[in-house]
């Protein structure tokens, strides 16, 4: 131990079962040695019996076992449909992303929460629901396990798609969930809504769907973006030239911006807004999650357009004109001239 501290350290830790010392040295070269009883509350041993003594100590496994909101080992009748988990409730190995996804996703339902009614029916809009992993999962933790009042719609084009959803939640007697063939843009089934889901909608139908979101005045949105073309095509700016000439760094810029910018447009409308990692980067590149909670009711048209009036000198600097900045911008209510009045 004397090596130790010829130059190379000034401090060390060392912990044993009842104690715990820590050796200081100064810049003088004066030590100093301080002793204290471990407090027991999460040692690193324990005995076979739960009493310390000799011969029964055992090594506790630092490398804890991820807790998750659904079980492994309990089998779950669309994860086994779906071809995540076996009949007797193990996660299929080849598919164990999707397992950790869906429940990283629940994590942040399970954040929310707060912000749901408990005693009113909780409508949800899944925009672009495709197999419906997330949206089987969300019914489940939220009617199921929790016992919230729900009813969850969720579109896609895809006509086969939805046969076969529709079919599923028939086989689980999921009665409050239902599928639909709609379009994020186009659909009117609905003018209130409490929560707004959707997950990797293409390019501008984020922006559609973040605008309904807004519109029908849903107190929280989870949207993840993907692919995300409309301000690189715009993006111009002579200052940002030398980095924006490489087009792989262009294209991740303008993602990472287009993002930044919807969070600012939600945050002009009144909502707490958080960009959060959806899951490892190593598992997917559409890994940004966008969650926005509404905060109270919807501020004055005044301030909104204050608001707006603050972003437009990022859109001037960039030469750009953003599809949900478009929509907000031509909606009367919020951006009507109420000067005077």
């Amino acid at each position: 131990m004397p090596d130790w501290f010829s130059g190379l350290f000034r401090q060390v830790e060392i912990k044993t079962l009842l104690k715990q010392v820590n050796i200081l040295i100064s810049k003088k070269g004066t030590v100093t040695v301080k002793t204290k009883q471990r407090i027991l509350k999460d040692p690193l041993w324990k005995s076979s019996d739960g009493l310390l003594g000799e011969g029964n100590l055992e090594l506790i496994d630092h490398n804890r076992k991820k807790q998750y909101l659904l079980k492994e080992g309990v089998a779950i009748p669309f994860m086994v449909d779906l071809g995540i988990m076996s009949i007797d409730g193990n996660v299929i190995k080849s598919k164990y992303d999707k397992f950790k996804q869906i429940n990283r996703y629940l994590e942040f339902i399970e954040d929310i929460l707060p912000n749901l009614p408990k005693e009113e029916e909780i409508k949800v809009i899944d925009f672009g629901c495709g197999k419906s992993y997330l949206t089987f999962a969300m019914y489940y933790y939220l009617k199921e396990i929790k016992g919230y009042r729900i009813k969850i719609t969720g579109l896609d084009l895809k006509e086969d798609v939805i046969k076969t959803c529709n079919e599923l939640k028939e086989r689980y007697g999921y009665q409050e969930l239902e599928f639909r063939k709609g379009d994020i843009k186009s659909y009117q089934g609905t003018n209130q809504v409490t929560m707004v889901v959707t997950l990797h909608a293409c390019d501008t139908a984020t922006d559609f769907a973040l605008y309904k979101a807004a519109l029908w005045g849903a107190k929280v949105v989870l949207s993840v973006p993907c692919c995300q073309h409309e301000l690189n095509k715009q993006i111009s700016c002579d200052d940002l030239q030398p980095v924006l000439k490489y087009g792989l760094i262009k294209e991740r810029m303008a993602a990472l911006m287009t993002d930044a910018i919807r969070a600012n447009l939600m945050e002009a409308l009144g909502y707490k807004v958080q960009i959060l990692e959806f899951i490892d980067m190593e598992h997917t590149p559409k890994n940004i999650l966008i969650r926005a909670v509404r905060k109270g009711s919807q501020p004055p048209a005044k301030e909104i357009q204050k608001n707006l009036n603050q972003l437009k000198s990022t859109f001037e600097y960039l030469n750009c004109n953003l599809t949900l900045y478009q929509l907000i911008s031509s909606t009367k209510e919020w951006t009507e001239d109420i000067e005077g009045k």
